[in-house]
């Protein structure tokens, strides 16, 4: 669980942006969606080497350019 402290004076705008901060640091979300469901390792893997080829094929398309 995440705890922002908030300092005397500070707007509870500038706290929420600390905490949204936090809370993507400690990748807390990303986190929580890859519980939510379980996921095969064999589709894992499948995903992660469609992943590295859309940004291999993105890196090839700027250099190209």
């Amino acid at each position: 669980m995440l705890v922002v402290n908030i300092k005397e004076g500070e707007t509870i705008e500038r706290a929420i942006k600390r905490y949204k901060r936090k809370c993507d640091q400690t990748q807390l979300i990303k986190n929580i969606k890859n519980i939510q469901y379980y996921l095969k390792p064999s589709k894992r893997k499948r995903e992660e080497i469609y992943k590295a080829i859309y940004k291999y094929k993105l890196l090839e398309k700027i250099k190209d350019n």
